[in-house]
């Protein structure tokens, strides 16, 4: 994959100097000690007082541990890059916003609103889906309309999952671009109300895998209208490091992976064979009403 001339997104974040917990690590400590020093002094009383006042400073997006007020979500500034991966993903996220902002104009979509991308180390707040850690792996919280990525979760593809490569990366970022397009354009909702309707767990999974496999066609969509970019294109085998990656993280091949067995109405992303397939239904047609995934009789 050629990059390295492309544009820079204005909509990558680097938060990872926010910490990794939702206190962080050495502060508290701190908080810890501090509490501890005002119930000797002062008793239970003193320590609801400090605790009230604490949570009261929070709610107003102050930080009572720091000298200076914590940037809130919407108005963290941009970081310098601190990860080999973050000018790759800043090139990839602005091809996405090229290639989606054409094609909703030529689907009469109207404006396309890009969504913002948070770079983070361990945990990060949301806006909208609460704190969240890395273990969760990158992420859409619909209620920000914004992306969540840990970066060591790209060496994890890589070593884990043995999916390495700079398309397989670029996958992961326009899958979760596919689900900012679900909803903007409503899809998300309109599911969202079908499984509150579901009779069952495993029905409403079933409405979860069909809108994770549209994602990854959408992605698929991307990947092909890439090849009207200046400075950003694909080369021989990207593809096949994005369906290595599919393959890799499909519901069934983790459940082998942990030991598990393998549960099919528990799935909620989908199979291996139906990621890929859905992937490479997006890249063949390079269209996005080709991934009604909710209109097909087989996934």
């Amino acid at each position: 994959m050629r990059w390295e001339d492309y544009r820079q997104s204005d909509n990558v974040f680097n938060r990872r100097d926010e910490g990794g917990s939702a206190m962080g690590g050495g502060r508290g400590i701190l908080a810890f000690l501090l509490l501890r020093v005002i119930f000797n002094r002062f008793g239970i009383g003193g320590v609801v007082v400090v605790v009230g006042g604490f949570f009261l400073l929070s709610a107003l997006g102050i930080n009572p541990l720091s000298s200076s007020p914590s940037p809130s979500p919407a108005t963290a500034p941009r970081g310098e890059i601190t990860s080999r991966y973050d000018a790759e993903i800043g090139a990839v996220l602005a091809a996405t916003e090229d290639v989606w902002t054409e094609q909703f104009r030529e689907n009469g979509l109207g404006a396309y609103p890009a969504p913002r991308l948070n770079l983070f180390s361990g945990g990060v707040s949301t806006q909208g889906c609460g704190f969240a850690n890395a273990a969760v792996g990158p992420f859409y919280c619909p209620g920000g309309q914004q992306i969540y990525i840990d970066t060591s979760f790209f060496d994890q593809l890589a070593s884990r999952f043995d999916a390495p490569g700079d398309f397989a990366r670029a996958y992961v970022i326009a899958h979760e671009v596919g689900h900012h397009i679900q909803t903007v354009t409503g899809i998300s909702d309109q599911v969202r109300q079908q499984q509150a309707r579901a009779g069952s767990e495993a029905e409403r999974n079933l409405y979860s895998v069909r809108m994770e496999l549209m994602a990854d066609c959408l992605a698929g969509v991307w990947a092909r209208q890439t090849a009207g970019l200046q400075g950003f294109s694909l080369e021989e085998g990207d593809i096949q490091e994005g369906l290595r990656a599919a393959n890799a993280i499909g519901d069934d091949a983790l459940q082998r992976q942990s030991g598990g067995r393998v549960v099919p109405d528990s799935f909620t992303h989908g199979t291996s064979e139906q990621r890929q397939r859905w992937l490479s239904t997006g890249y063949r047609t390079g269209d996005m009403n080709a991934c009604d995934t909710f209109s097909a009789q087989s996934l």
